[in-house]
């Protein structure tokens, strides 16, 4: 009977084979079975085939055929390229874009690096590590894997579920906002470009006016939005439609699982990569390009004593590589056992992180742009002023000489100076490259601010829109894939439909559900999803799970399956990192966003105000409150709640097997 990991006869030549010998002499199991109850990397012999006998191995017999069908109609990618690439189209996102250069902005520039990098080492690698193992070991989705390493574990594979279907509903609403602005990029001049005329025509839009035509565009021609949550307002068919267009590009990619979307990676890894080369070259060519990237890579090294730094490098390593979500569990549950997950998760981890660093040089380039931009303007309008208010001659007044005329002027015309001074702005270059902005808000306003004002800006403009497209659909396959897995595995669900109609419908219900976001009030439900809907459920689950391998499990016996399995010895680095450093570091984690919910008091949120054309605070309504807690409690409750459950049905079939005298 061929052997699944190498392809050739069981025998002296099949490395699984070698590596499991002293499990096949000693301890084999009634049946065939692994130590411990897991599945030998051998398959069983189909009906009617003659019982194999392993070379050395005591005449040991196949496992069962109920296996040996569950391994030949599990689905498995091409080759080992598509499943890198699907882990680097997964993990590679939008906040690789928009929240790494965020926190180099907040957190000191290049010295934010240190503790980013550290982390890395201390908790991405590992952990990441530790989910492909897992999955490939186990060769399940997350709830299918959780269960076998413990009946009482399988509420942590339907948490990962429900806390990917949470992300799911809210994440592709990018996507559509994405899709609306990619199609408006091909007017000309940029409907974002110009304020529009107000209905008499006179002059232009207030609201407008006092923003700015790339907020306006944003807050009342995307989102329409309401002026606080309470006013939900209706269905905007403009983001409707594109979320519909959205759901249907993520339905056509899933549609066949591993078959297609292996090969989807292969576009939505490698295209972004090639328009962030293009925005780069464009972007180190733009006037002030420079201060920019100085201000990046200037570290300043007290930030290095600012816990927050640490803290927030800790969760961006956490939630960039998608730790959690169970995604990463079912692409490697589709691997070849003999697969090397161990140099993929190195490969995997680094281009992960490579690719922020990457993103964040292009994008504080376009930052150094329009912070250029903007300080120029800035001093051109105080000159215009200062020259038409004391007659002055044309040319006289430049950026050199602006603040010594300033003062003479002030001297000399006091009382003019004093009625013309409240109209002078206050023009700072440093103060423009501290303006930190981070998610919706830099993808579709800073950027578009920028690229407004470069030459040919419709070919940037539709350029960069395809590139957050591209990543945002990468990350919908791996969030799908951690759901739909699942479901598939599922013989009870898998028997009655097929894995079309499967995904057919997870993508009708997200799809339903995700028109709440295309409401008046949808942006400040968004952020409710996106603020509460995963954070402290991923920390409790990749917490659980790195308990059950190690202390439920049992850390020496995985390390001895993963050897029988890949032929590679599990290294002290991955043992002290699973069994006590990881688990620390994400307690500490869990406590201090769980002591920041409670130390926070009233919780917050901001609403756009027209009439001033700036965000404001507002407290969150009661029903709001209630919903966070219901997101929050939805998913972490799964863990309890399924173990209890196995422990009652366990004593009651107990007790009803009891023979009665």
């Amino acid at each position: 009977m061929p052997c699944p990991v190498c392809t050739g006869a069981p025998g002296r030549r099949c490395p699984a084979v070698r590596a499991a010998r002293p499990h096949l002499r000693s301890r084999r199991l009634p049946g065939g079975g692994w130590p411990g109850g897991a599945p030998s990397p051998h398959p069983p012999r189909p009906p009617g085939a003659p019982e194999p006998r392993v070379k050395g191995g005591g005449g040991a017999r196949a496992p069962t055929n109920r296996l040996w069908a569950m391994e030949k109609a599990r689905a498995q990618w091409g080759n080992p390229l598509q499943f890198v690439f699907a882990c680097i189209s997964y993990a590679v996102g939008l906040g690789n874009v928009w929240r790494f250069p965020y926190l180099c902005q907040m957190y000191g520039g290049g010295s934010f690096l240190v503790p980013y990098l550290i982390m890395l080492i201390v908790e991405g690698m590992p952990l990441l590590y530790l989910e492909l193992a897992v999955g490939q070991r186990m060769r399940q989705g997350s709830i299918g894997a959780w269960r076998t390493i413990s009946p009482y574990l399988g509420g942590v594979g339907v948490a990962s579920v429900v806390v990917s279907f949470f992300l799911a509903i809210y994440y592709n609403i990018i996507n559509a906002w994405g899709f609306w602005y990619f199609f408006n990029s091909f007017q000309d001049p940029l409907p974002w470009s110009v304020c529009p005329l107000n209905g008499n025509r006179t002059g232009y839009d207030e609201e407008c006016e006092k923003a700015s035509s790339t907020q306006y565009f944003w807050y009342r021609k995307t989102l329409n939005i309401s002026p606080s949550i309470q006013e939900s307002g209706t269905v905007q068919w403009e983001p409707a439609l594109c979320l519909v267009l959205a759901w249907t590009m993520v339905y056509l990619c899933i549609l066949r699982g591993p078959e297609t979307t292996g090969k989807v990676a292969y576009i939505t890894a490698l295209v972004p990569y090639g328009v962030l080369i293009i925005y780069l070259v464009r972007g180190l060519t733009l006037h002030g390009a420079t201060n920019g990237l100085l201000y990046m890579f200037t570290p300043k090294v007290e930030q290095l004593a600012n816990p927050r730094a640490w803290i927030n490098a800790a969760t961006q390593i956490f939630f960039s590589l998608g730790l959690g979500f169970g995604s990463l569990i079912a692409f490697a549950s589709y691997n070849e056992p003999s697969n090397n997950c161990q140099k993929h998760t190195i490969v995997v981890s680094l281009i992960n992180s490579a690719t922020s660093i990457f993103a964040s040089v292009v994008t504080f380039s376009i930052y150094g742009f329009k912070a250029t931009f903007n300080y120029e303007d800035c001093l051109n309008k105080v000159i215009l002023l200062l020259t038409n208010s004391f007659d002055l001659e044309d040319g006289f007044l430049t950026a050199s000489n602006l603040e010594q005329v300033k003062g003479y002027l002030a001297s000399t015309y006091p009382s003019k100076y004093s009625e013309v001074f409240p109209l002078l702005e206050n023009c700072s270059l440093e103060s423009e490259l501290d303006t930190a902005v981070q998610g919706t808000g830099l993808a579709f306003i800073v950027y578009t601010e920028a690229i407004k004002n470069m030459e040919v800006s419709q070919l940037w403009s539709v350029l960069y829109f395809f590139m957050l497209l591209l990543l945002g659909m990468g990350s919908m396959l791996g969030n799908t894939a951690a759901i739909l897995t699942p479901l598939t595995d599922s013989q009870v669900i898998s028997s009655h439909l097929p894995k079309e109609a499967i995904s057919g419908l997870l993508c009708l219900v997200n799809c339903a559900i995700g028109l709440l976001f295309t409401m008046e009030a949808g942006s400040y439900w968004f952020d409710i999803f996106n603020d509460y809907a995963a954070t402290l459920s991923l920390l409790l689950i990749v917490l659980v799970e790195a308990i059950a391998v190690c202390y439920v499990y049992g850390l020496r016996r995985f390390g001895a399956e993963l050897e029988a399995m890949t032929g590679r010895a599990l290294n002290w680095y991955w043992k002290v990192m699973w069994a006590f450093v990881s688990p620390l570091l994400i307690v500490s984690l869990f406590l201090f966003y769980l002591a920041d919910y409670i130390l926070s008091g009233t919780l917050q949120y901001q609403a756009w105000d027209a009439t001033q054309g700036r965000l404001v605070t507002k407290d969150y309504p009661a029903y709001a409150v209630v919903v966070i807690g219901l997101l929050v409690a939805s998913s972490t409750m799964c863990i309890p709640l399924v173990a209890l459950g196995t422990y009652v049905m366990r004593r009651l079939k107990k007790g009803s097997s009891v023979p009665v005298a």
